[in-house]
């Protein structure tokens, strides 16, 4: 982003719920980059939705953990990175991983456990990485990634580099311990992370106010005093337009923020998940707020895309995931003979 100053309550000030005016923004923004965040957030949908499919063909080893209904905040977020930052992200980090630039039949590849996929199919859905694309992945732990955040963050700054790192985490984390300490680390050391909070109104199948007294959790940066922003994380172009102005700031030498995407996923905690501590009426209100359906209407609305053109990018995105899962399911299945070639341990 060009313009480094974001507006935020004053040191230790608190949070507030930030707003931005998508619909003058996207005026402003190149139309190749309005087109790569919907053909994006299309890929990242039918990649979930065709990762249910194989499930249900019994080609995915394990469980999985689907972000259908949060597309818009990997993509805004991670479309306002440089090519050569880095991200280190959670449990549900398809969108993620798709927005850093993966291949897509390689991350099908993974997600299947084949040969040809990043971590040579041992890390399947949870666990996909890019080392090469600056993309860290995932950890099996929740609040694990903050720490190992710090830990890149640090090493930018002692290298005097430029990059900045995103470290996405959900509303269960800012529970955990580890999230305070990373938080405290990275403020006092003026570390060039943008900590993004991916709120999507459960931790497994708990309401997320039935385990914290705040309204926001942004509200907790200010013990760190750093700011802390929420916003609507079903809208592509806010989450772009705060997070840009986030990653301007720590690239700066301004240090950490927490933001604070206010966001619902549509599918259970993972494929166990039977939903039951939660309303149809909520599920249903939830979609009707869809990041594609919105940014789809903005540009049509707009005038800055015709329904063609729109639809166009929606088809090509299917037809990349359908092929990309064609080439993944034909793809050589690890061989016992390399077993314990990722095995350290004696």
């Amino acid at each position: 982003m060009e313009n480094a100053s974001i507006a935020v309550p004053p040191s230790g000030g608190g949070a507030f719920l930030r707003t931005v005016d998508s619909a003058s923004l996207s005026h402003q923004l190149p139309h190749e980059k309005l087109a790569w965040m919907l053909r994006k957030m299309c890929e990242t949908r039918y990649f979930e939705e065709k990762a249910e499919e194989l499930y249900t063909r019994g080609l995915v080893h394990g469980t999985m953990h689907l972000s259908i209904g949060m597309e818009a905040s990997p993509i805004g977020s991670i479309g306002a990175l440089e090519p050569d930052d880095l991200i280190i992200h959670h449990h549900r980090g398809h969108g993620h991983t798709i927005a850093k630039g993966a291949d897509i039949a390689i991350m099908m590849g993974e997600f299947l456990g084949k040969e040809p996929g990043y971590c040579r199919g041992r890390g399947g859905s949870m666990h996909i990485a890019d080392m090469q694309g600056g993309n860290f992945g995932a950890t099996g732990i929740v609040g694990g990634g903050i720490p190992i955040a710090v830990g890149i963050g640090l090493a930018l700054h002692m290298r005097r580099s430029s990059q900045v790192l995103l470290s996405f985490f959900g509303d269960g984390t800012t529970n955990e311990g580890a999230f305070h300490e990373a938080l405290n680390l990275a403020s006092i050391w003026k570390l060039p992370i943008v900590f993004i909070c991916d709120n999507n109104k459960y931790g497994m199948s708990m309401d997320v106010h039935q385990v914290m007294n705040i309204e926001y959790i942004s509200e907790r940066a200010a013990s760190y005093g750093i700011p802390g922003v929420s916003i609507d994380g079903n809208d592509v172009l806010t989450v772009y337009q705060v997070i840009g102005e986030a990653i301007a700031r720590a690239r700066a030498g301004e240090g950490p923020m927490l933001v604070e995407n206010l966001t619902y996923r549509w599918r259970g905690h993972s494929k166990s998940d039977r939903n039951l501590y939660r309303t149809q009426e909520e599920i249903a209100e939830w979609m009707e707020r869809c990041p594609i359906k919105r940014f789809k209407q903005l540009l049509v609305t707009e005038h800055i895309m015709d329904e063609v053109e729109v639809e166009d990018i929606d088809l090509q995105a299917k037809e990349t995931i359908d092929q990309s899962a064609e080439e993944a399911v034909l793809m050589p299945e690890p061989s016992p003979e390399n077993m314990e070639d990722e095995v350290y341990a004696p």
